[in-house]
């Protein structure tokens, strides 16, 4: 009887989001931060950030990407001209500030956009970096993220993510269920991971890129960039039962660069199941996701430990 129950309120659940499946679930407010990702770690920069301009041109800090890739940076003035050069051991660039040129290797290359001087930081357009210090550089409009470099993606079977032990996380562990493994065994420690780890590889499966919380018919959904699609997640809550969550199928997007945009409901009518028990009268739609103090993130191929992230929504 339990069982049939959820198959009703999973189906009119279903029914009640494809009503919402024309409308694309966007977060509002101003344009995200442009970050940059070195070897798929993102750049820290202590003040001026890179953005986009007006003309839609990528523009970064040329001294910080420059100094992370072993190269060096000069600065000279000739009475009101100021003068970059970028030095590294196989490129050579020179560049005057106001100026949409730079002498790349002795040749003068073109970029259509002003290498500027703001916040005391010289910015160049990204397109430089890549011709000037010979890297190879990405632009992710999904993202508005630049990729310099390799995509090697680091996974959590890495070192640096260590593990806890599950018995120490029991404040988070009364639905049992959540923490079994394909085989139905339970795993016994967790990784905990957080937002600024992003872009991640759960072991050797899915990887994470983003978390975000968008909303579409003014209903609150968490959307999750990943390389795949539709694996469960589940909010947890100390003390009280985790509340699982599928992904729904009418508002998954293909992002068209083997990434799509999975996005879970921050209120569900299954929570009147709690840890498989029907609760009656339960009010499921009072829950905000700034309760959860992680989300489980579930994976096939993570066999040996759990992998939960620090909600970066509190």
């Amino acid at each position: 009887m339990k069982k049939l129950m959820l198959a009703v309120l999973a189906g009119a659940l279903s029914v009640s989001l494809m009503g919402s499946g024309a409308e694309s679930a966007s977060a509002a407010g101003s344009p995200k931060q442009v970050e940059v990702l070195l070897n798929t770690i993102k750049m820290k920069f202590p003040d001026a950030k890179p953005f986009q301009d007006a003309q839609g041109s990528v523009m970064v800090p040329i001294r910080f990407v420059s100094e992370a890739l072993g190269a060096k940076v000069t600065y000279s003035k000739e009475g009101k001209v100021s003068k970059v050069g970028v030095y590294s051991k196989d490129h050579k660039v020179d560049m005057t500030i106001g100026q949409t040129s730079a002498l790349v290797d002795g040749q003068k290359k073109d970029y259509g956009t002003q290498i500027m001087l703001k916040q005391n930081r010289t910015f160049v357009p990204l397109r430089l970096v890549s011709e000037g210090l010979g890297e190879k550089v990405e632009w992710d409009k999904i993202g508005r993220w630049v990729w310099i470099g390799n995509k090697n993606f680091r996974s959590t079977d890495d070192k640096e993510f260590k593990l806890t032990k599950l018995s120490d996380f029991k404040a988070y562990t009364e639905s049992e269920r959540q923490f079994l493994t394909t085989k139905g065994t339970k795993v016994t420690t967790i990784k905990l991971i957080k937002q600024s780890d992003l872009p991640l590889q759960l072991g050797d499966g899915q990887v994470i890129y983003s978390l975000e919380v968008t909303k579409s018919k003014g209903q609150n959904f968490l959307e999750i960039r990943s390389s795949q699609r539709g694996n469960p997640i589940a909010f947890l809550i100390k003390n009280s039962f985790a509340r699982g969550r599928q992904s729904s199928d009418t508002l998954f997007e293909n992002n068209g660069d083997k990434t799509g945009m999975n996005r879970y409901p921050v209120q569900s009518g299954v929570d009147v199941f709690q840890n498989e028990e029907f609760i009656e009268n339960y009010d499921y739609t009072k829950f905000k996701i700034e309760e959860a103090d992680y989300i489980l993130l579930k994976d096939d191929n993570l066999r040996d430990y759990a992998v939960a992230i620090v909600n970066p929504f509190k």
